[in-house]
């Protein structure tokens, strides 16, 4: 019998062809996401292996305490004690965001990665030599006027020793510094966008704090003293509530741990999205398993006929799958090698991501090859069934389709489903349940079995009544398309509802990034009164010098800057916001509920309707904040204004602001801004255009402009998601193309008796056209009603994290199912043409 697969296989190229690429899409994505995890976790692996080189110990502020460095007073204790301790040698370092300027006097973008500034350690003092390596040409930076960059970010962005640039430090910096590059530091296993500026230490000490702390101490241990030891004996001396202390590797660990806890949910992101494609594939390969079997019930029958037992012609089935499995499977695996080579490039050239060689691990191989023969052994369990029960009676008959009917039992069970998931959608959606989101979740499960059992019944009517209109202009052949759709319920629903999954989560996704455009919108339409939104294009904290730049712009009336807070309240760190100038309820809409002035006090705050029944404030009520290093600072509750996206949770005045935040820490996040009577905002926007010319990544906006930005952010996060989408969209037009192809063969006979009574071949193309259509249309449309009901459920769900009514994208709907029709058409271009091939003589032939 498994002679008999084999050839059977070889005999019918064009079907074994069909059935592995469909198999072979799905499992390339598994493969090639994992090849590309592995990847970039492999050059991650060696990127932090170069993390705190020489290292043994290393004292940083605690996590709890955000944004806090060493007090100089433990630097001092742990020199002086430096032999008691068994410390070797001892550095400070310091750290803070820089954006600096490429040889095209534009902003480096590192496309994620980070852009640090640090102080540089001589060779002799430094804890290993590998940690400031300068290439030849090169000195150490000396003053404000000198900088040292990493030689994989200047070359790639057209720097060199002796280049002029500019730099400008997020923390504490009065003004944009014109500085020259005196030197390429040589930093092995740094990522492609990673910039370091390394200043002088005085320097950078100016620059990133206010000289009463450092940024950390690393130290190398004595001769005969482990890190171990060194870590606990500088444990004991400091205080554990203020600051960490860790070995070297303990350092390097943590680092990996967090970007691991990034990979594993991104690499859990890419597997998603491959068993999305590999559902989808497991309906295309369960209906080209029961056309098979349903095409080959004579020759099955004869098998039969001369001894073969049931289980024989069963296993014959299943063997046919796994040869496709596993062809499927290896030619999935090189494709996702070469998927996963693409997706490296791409990242390298985009992104921050560090470069390294490709990692094709044993566990891509094994997975690839596994899913292939599980995912089609499993879709071919019941066709290689129903086979095993064709009688030898079978092959007396002239024909063998598939029975189409008693759909009753498997109707009624997908009704009941469908009942029980419109029950859980909704409630869910209404706030039922122990949690929404998982309500909606598992209803939306339910309701995707409801339409796989009801998904014959529905065809029935949906497409019989859909082929009437479209089949109308055609006559005949329009009549024919439309026969030809609903002879088979079962199969029509199959081939369909590959695409009704796909565009099933495309309508959620974009309910969902319509649902947040338009929350966006409307809390920047009701929520800024200001003329000019100045923010940082990279999303990262202003230079403190731009607030002052801003409010001596003439031509400036309202200015606010907004500033970050973190602070400690009932034993826990929180962050808000600080409000800085004046005019806040001209340029910022606040909508009161207790307290007549959206204005802020100096040594107040106004908090939002939310967060203040949390914390159970009141207006009047005197809160007692904690500093990052411990001093408390009471703040007067001065008004409570109504939930806003635009700023959570509290908005705090300056003086309060000041008093709890050093000098250091400050970080501006965005400055609203308004004309002075008698200037007009063109003439405001010109002068703000020019106050920021020198600050590299500061932009000047209008309300909507700020919108387009948002709106932007949103299409970029959903384009991704559509890109891996497109997997499942692809498999299921392939499985559209499979299913009319292997019916185009069913039919052969049909087809050459309609051209022997006189069909042409345009009016089979047609008719076969015409088919594809109604079931892509009928797919999408299904698809998309599932879709829209499931993504306004989940909407709701996210209402109480501020997500506004759900809005549906009509224009994506429209085109979604106008598209489909499209699919439709390019799907049946081949399957038409090889059934309009078909000759009077072949159906004699088959008679």
């Amino acid at each position: 019998m498994r002679r008999v697969s084999l050839r059977n296989l070889a005999a019918h190229k064009l079907r074994l062809v069909l059935t592995v690429f469909s198999i072979m899409l799905g499992t390339s994505f598994v493969a090639g996401s994992m090849v590309f995890t592995a990847s970039i976790s492999n050059a991650f692996g060696n990127l932090f292996d170069n993390v705190a080189p020489g290292v043994s110990a290393e004292v940083t502020a605690s996590s709890d305490t955000v944004g806090a460095g060493v007090d100089n007073s433990v630097v001092d204790e742990l020199s002086s004690r430096k032999s008691e301790l068994g410390i070797d040698k001892l550095v400070t370092d310091y750290g803070a965001t820089v954006t600096v300027a490429g040889g095209n006097g534009k902003a480096i973008s590192t496309g994620g990665a980070p852009s640090i500034g640090s102080a540089f350690i001589p060779p002799d003092r430094a804890l290993s030599p590998e940690s400031t390596k300068i290439e030849a040409g090169g000195r150490a930076p000396h003053g404000r006027g000198e900088i040292a960059i990493n030689s994989s970010a200047a070359e790639k962005n057209g720097l060199k020793v002796g280049s002029k640039t500019k730099v400008i430090v997020g923390q504490g910096s009065t003004e944009p510094m014109d500085v020259t590059v005196v030197a390429l530091l040589d930093q092995p296993g740094s990522s492609s966008g990673f910039v370091n500026v390394q200043f002088d230490e005085k320097v950078a000490r100016e620059l990133m704090t206010d000289g009463t702390y450092v940024g950390m101490v690393d130290m190398r241990a004595a001769p005969g003293v482990s890190p171990e030891q060194l870590r606990d004996r500088v444990a004991a001396i400091v205080d554990p509530e203020r600051y960490d202390v860790r070995t070297g590797d303990q350092v390097r660990d943590d680092a990996k741990g967090q970007f691991t806890d990034f990979l594993n949910i991104f690499q859990g992101i890419l597997l998603a999205f491959a068993a999305i494609g590999l559902v989808v594939g497991t309906f295309i390969i369960y209906n080209t398993f029961s056309m098979i079997v349903a095409q080959r019930n004579k020759e099955l029958a004869l098998l039969r006929a001369v001894g073969a037992s049931r289980r024989q012609i069963s296993r014959s089935v299943l063997f046919e799958a796994f040869v496709v499995g596993i062809v499927g499977g290896a030619i999935g695996l090189v494709i996702g090698i070469g998927l996963a080579a693409l997706l490296k490039l791409l990242a390298n050239s985009g992104t921050g991501l560090p470069e390294g060689p490709l990692t094709v691990t044993p566990a891509a191989v094994l997975a690839a090859l596994f899913v292939g023969i599980v995912v089609t052994m499993v879709s071919a369990w019941v066709p290689a069934a129903r086979a095993a029960r064709v009688a030898p009676v079978e092959a007396m008959r002239a024909s063998a389709a598939e029975d189409s009917t008693n759909l009753g039992r498997r109707t009624l069970v997908g009704v009941g489903v469908a009942l029980v998931a419109l029950g859980l959608i909704v409630g869910g959606a209404t706030g039922v349940g122990v949690g929404p989101a998982v309500t909606v979740g598992v209803g939306a499960g339910l309701a995707i079995i409801a339409a796989v059992l009801g998904g014959p019944a529905l065809s029935r009517p949906f497409v019989g009544g859909l082929g009437r209109v479209l089949g109308a202009p055609f006559g005949k052949v329009g009549g024919l398309a439309r026969t030809n759709a609903v002879r088979n319920p079962r199969r029509t629903a199959a081939t369909a509802f590959a695409l009704t999954l796909g565009l099933l989560l495309v309508t959620i996704i974009g309910i969902l990034g319509a649902s947040f455009k338009g929350t966006a919108d409307e809390a920047v339409d009701t929520g800024i009164g200001a003329d000019f939104i100045i923010s940082d294009t990279n999303q990262q904290p202003l230079p403190t010098s731009i607030v002052d730049a801003i409010t001596g712009t003439d031509g400036v009336g309202s200015v606010v800057a907004f500033g970050l807070v973190q602070a400690k309240y009932d034993g826990k760190f929180m962050t808000g916001q600080a409000a800085i100038g004046t005019g806040l309820g001209d340029l910022m809409h606040l909508q009161m509920l207790d307290g007549a002035s959206p204005e802020v006090p100096a040594d107040g705050l106004l908090v939002t309707e939310k967060f203040a029944k949390d914390k159970n404030w009141r207006r009047g009520d005197t809160v007692t904040f904690s500093t990052l290093g411990g001093k408390e600072v009471q703040v007067k509750v001065a008004g409570i204004f109504k939930d806003t996206q635009l700023i959570q949770p509290w908005i705090m005045g300056a003086d309060a602001y000041r008093a709890l935040v050093p000098q250091s820490l400050r970080m501006t996040t965005f400055i609203l801004a308004g004309p002075a009577p008698g200037v007009t905002p063109d003439a405001l926007r010109e002068r703000l255009d020019a106050t920021t010319a020198d600050f590299l990544t500061v932009q000047v906006q209008d309300p909507e402009e700020f919108k387009g930005t948002i709106s932007t952010a949103i299409d970029q996060m959903l384009a991704v998601l559509y890109a891996m989408l497109g997997l499942a969209l692809v498999i299921a037009i392939l499985g559209i193309v499979n299913t009319l192809a292997l019916s185009v063969v069913e039919r052969r006979r049909e087809i050459g008796t309609l051209r022997a009574i006189g069909m042409v071949r345009a009016q089979v193309r047609r008719s076969i056209y015409l088919e594809s259509v109604l079931i892509a249309v009928f797919g999408a449309v299904l698809g998309v009603v599932l879709g829209s009901g499931i993504g306004w459920a989940f909407t709701k769900t996210l209402a109480k994290w501020g997500l506004g009514d759900p809005v549906l994208p009509w224009s994506l709907i429209g085109g979604t199912v106008l598209a489909a029709g499209v699919v439709g058409i390019l799907a049946a271009l081949w399957p038409a043409v090889r059934a309009a091939r078909t000759t009077p003589l072949e159906a004699i032939a088959d008679l």
